[in-house]
């Protein structure tokens, strides 16, 4: 498996959305296709890169309450009509991954100011609450960039196990009244049935149980993420290597580092091992306490989102194979009525598009909804 697609599969999805020669004059010549287009065509010519000058890439570090953080900005040649703070995922070269990077000068090209943040976590393949923090301070400072029309309209938008932290953030009291949306792909609300899904491969569709074959990525994201929070060094070093070796090869065999393990440690490798989804919840309470503690911070589903102001515009595949898209729809539940915009669309799974049985309209309608931001305040400037 490539890790880095997972992060990023939204961009291998409007790469392939298009087949550019065909769609092109079939869905015609709305901002929407074009930024599809933009992203389809790589380094390559687009329509919208015929149409608008290459954006301004500045690497930065900045201050937030006496906090240094580094990260890059992506500047409009034209004045910005809104700001977006962009995640990295979970992936290796983080901010700098090139269709990362892509997306964010397609932004820049539509008018968007974008801030990347550097959020060393993630570049390590763990995902930790304590992130949220780095992408409030990267919200902090967009917002107040000179550039920006008077009347802001900024907010932020995650991928898959991102989108957590990326919450979290737009709760915190000195942004919730001041992030106007969160865009969302391949998002979580309930930790607990995130976890179910990716050690047992079932989820809750209307109170029933639903099976897909899991992704064992989601598995050893959770072990990477959590392996520091083990007392015994040998257990931190022996399940480093279990992910490691299980990330590169899902069928490698790991007997020789599961022998010795604590009765701590083993606690993680039952939870891991299990394939009841009944029994999920009791193994989870096994777990040691700062774990427990890590994934109620993370959990979405304990917060309480009357807080939450943002408008969430959320994208889901209906067959992710590492969050189900059910996922999606309870976020989109537990936010009060119109405040959500939910899209789901067909021959999308987490990390492969499926062109022939995707559907084009339901993707063109969610970045409509995402560029339909910038204009929210438009009309009252």
């Amino acid at each position: 498996m490539t890790t880095n697609k997972h992060f990023v599969f939204i961009l291998s999805l409007l790469c392939v959305v298009l087949s550019i020669e065909s769609a092109c004059v079939w869905l015609g010549d709305s901002d929407a296709v074009l930024f599809l287009e933009d992203l389809a065509a790589g380094d390559k010519d687009s329509r919208l890169k015929k149409r608008t000058t290459k954006p301004k890439w500045t690497p930065i570090n900045y201050e937030i309450l006496g906090i240094d953080y580094q990260g890059d900005l992506y500047q409009p040649s034209e004045t910005p009509l809104a700001g977006i703070v962009l995640i990295p995922g979970v992936a290796q070269h983080g901010r700098d991954d090139r269709r990362l990077v892509a997306f964010a000068n397609t932004l820049a090209r539509n008018r968007f100011i974008v801030l990347v943040p550097d959020i060393p976590n993630l570049r390590d393949f763990k995902v930790q609450a304590e992130d949220s923090r780095t992408i409030a301070a990267a919200f902090l400072y967009l917002i107040e960039r000179p550039e920006l029309p008077a009347q802001k309209q900024v907010g932020i938008a995650a991928m898959s196990y991102a989108v957590g932290p990326a919450i979290l953030a737009a709760l915190q009291p000195n942004i919730c009244e001041r992030a106007n949306f969160v865009f969302s792909v391949g998002g979580y609300y309930d930790v607990e049935q995130v976890v179910t899904f990716f050690t047992t491969g079932y989820y809750q569709h209307e109170n029933e149980w639903q099976f897909l074959e899991p992704n064992q990525y989601g598995k050893w994201v959770f072990v990477l993420s959590n392996v520091d929070r083990l007392k015994d060094p040998m257990d931190k070093e022996n399940f480093f290597k279990i992910a490691q070796r299980k990330m590169k090869n899902p069928n490698a065999a790991i007997d020789d580092l599961v022998t010795g393990l604590t009765l701590e440690a083993n606690t993680i490798l039952r939870l891991l091992e299990n394939k009841d989804p009944k029994l999920v919840s009791k193994l989870i309470h096994d777990l040691p306490s700062s774990i427990r503690n890590e994934l109620d911070a993370l959990n979405i589903s304990n917060k309480d989102l009357t807080q939450l102001k943002a408008q969430l515009i959320l994208l889901h595949g209906t067959d992710d194979n590492i969050i189900p898209y059910t996922e999606s729809i309870a976020l989109a539940s537990a936010v009060t009525e119109n405040q959500a915009d939910i899209f789901l669309i067909d021959g999308l799974a987490h990390v492969d598009v499926h062109p022939k049985k995707l559907d084009r309209l339901v993707a063109l309608r969610a970045i409509n909804a995402l560029l339909e931001v910038r204009n929210v305040k438009l009309e009252k400037l």
